[in-house]
């Protein structure tokens, strides 16, 4: 049975409507915390960062409300990229930890990620009973007026967070001699990202760091490529780096302009950690990966299994197989030596410092040539229609006419209204035929 609330990556839509209230913004926080709550731990804390969307200001009000409602303890340390959430709720020993953000999509639309204590996202089955304590009366979860939570807003989230990333590589590691391309989407890493690598010694060119609530992935960052692209064109920079909305994706662009997704990134980061003997158990792709990358990592003799597609699906097969790399193409990459989600930042750190020996991100992140790929994204009024019998036959045709020549995947998208049709094979032509026959089925 499908979740009520809850997609493929936390909770997601459109502002001011469904889901996206202030009103279900305090149910959400009074149903969550409760359900932290009664994990029997000794203080009752729960920490809340949020991206820079306009939407912010009137949800995260909201849910502060519900958790103090029920007797929760609130520090909110504003705009933060979620790992840096995931990262503190552990440091801090909190119960729980909340990112106010709808990723990669517009400024109209907004949502949440809940993490537990481990500071992991949660299982389909802790959502379920998130979902029925939302559905519950509220007054089963309102605690005695004395026993009301309290809030502070900590300042130096950021500061903390970068701290933490630091310690992961050797104190004398810094970027000196490298000129790079930011693009912070004008999103969560707008502050940390840019101190970071200046802090590191890099020459950094920084772009969408000016955030005003409304301009978040605005024709910039990992979903716009193209502008970090030009960039390091103009400014014949080393390499270009560019993250989503809350700065748990990354894409690159090397120092001629190809860009760089998280497939390549992937095959890097495997051959590299399989030579220096830090690689546990293989890779973990999803059903997107691209089927070079599964032939490369199988010429490298590196195990490589699919998830479905999500980064916290990926994050549960690594736990249960005892792997610690994984992503997706779009660039959710999780480090499971050093990170428990996708944090572009983080992977950024460990590609620069393979880079900053002078090799060339060219050399560096060409690792395999991709397999000719087509995805097209469908918006549609109900994803239900995925179901319906001319969809499933025309699904079946296609795969019939690609046979053993590629891969064909249709899937409902878990945070957007949108059917997503993708065909991988040599053939360009093999791949149209197919896209356009399920396309019609669909339109």
């Amino acid at each position: 049975m499908k979740n009520k609330y809850f997609g493929t990556d936390g909770i997601r839509g459109t502002v001011n409507t469904g889901n996206i209230t202030g009103e279900k913004f305090f149910k959400f926080g009074l149903a969550s915390g409760t359900f932290f709550k009664n994990q029997k731990r000794n203080k009752q804390i729960a920490v809340i960062a949020k991206d820079t969307r306009l939407s912010g200001y009137t949800l995260e009000p909201a849910l502060v409300s519900g958790l103090v409602s029920g007797g929760m303890h609130v520090f909110t340390l504003g705009p933060l990229p979620t790992n840096g959430l995931a990262m503190l709720t552990k440091l801090m020993k909190a119960n729980m930890g909340i990112m106010i953000t709808a990723s990669h999509n517009p400024y109209f639309d907004n949502g949440l990620k809940l993490f537990g204590p481990d500071g992991m996202k949660l299982s389909d089955k802790i959502e379920k009973k998130i979902e029925k304590l939302i559905d519950d009366k509220n007054t089963k979860q309102l605690t005695n007026p004395k026993f009301l939570g309290r809030v502070k807003r900590l300042e130096d989230a950021n500061d903390k967070y970068i701290n933490i990333l630091k310690r992961n590589f050797p104190k004398n590691f810094n970027l000196k001699g490298l000129k790079i391309v930011l693009d912070c989407a004008n999103g969560a890493c707008y502050k940390a990202a840019p101190k970071l690598l200046n802090e590191l010694g890099a020459k950094v060119i920084s772009i969408g760091i000016e955030p005003n609530g409304i301009n978040i992935n605005d024709k910039c960052g990992s979903t716009y490529p193209s502008k970090i692209k030009s960039a390091v064109k103009k400014f014949k920079a080393n390499v270009g780096i560019a993250f989503d909305g809350d700065a748990d994706r990354i894409i690159m662009c090397d120092e001629k302009g190809k860009i760089i997704d998280g497939d390549q990134i992937i095959a890097m980061l495997a051959r590299r950690w399989k030579s220096k003997k830090i690689l546990k158990g293989g890779v973990i792709g999803t059903l997107m990966s691209n089927l070079s990358l599964e032939n490369f990592l199988k010429s490298e003799k590196i195990k490589f299994h699919r998830s479905k597609v999500g980064d916290r699906y990926v994050k549960e097969k690594m736990k249960k197989l005892n792997f610690n790399l994984g992503g997706e193409q779009s660039g959710h990459i999780i480090l499971g030596k050093f990170a428990t989600t996708g944090d572009g930042l983080l992977v950024a750190l460990e590609v620069l410092f393979s880079l900053r020996k002078g090799k060339k991100a060219s050399d560096l992140l060409s690792v395999f040539k991709p397999m000719p790929q087509v995805l097209e994204n469908l918006s549609v009024k109900n994803k239900e229609i995925i179901n319906s019998t001319k969809c499933k036959n025309a699904i079946k045709k296609a795969m019939k006419i690609m046979g053993h020549n590629g891969r064909v995947l249709v899937r409902k998208s878990g945070t957007e209204p949108k059917i997503r049709i993708m065909a991988e094979s040599k053939n360009k032509i093999l791949i149209m035929k197919c896209i356009n026959l399920i396309k019609k089925s669909i339109s």
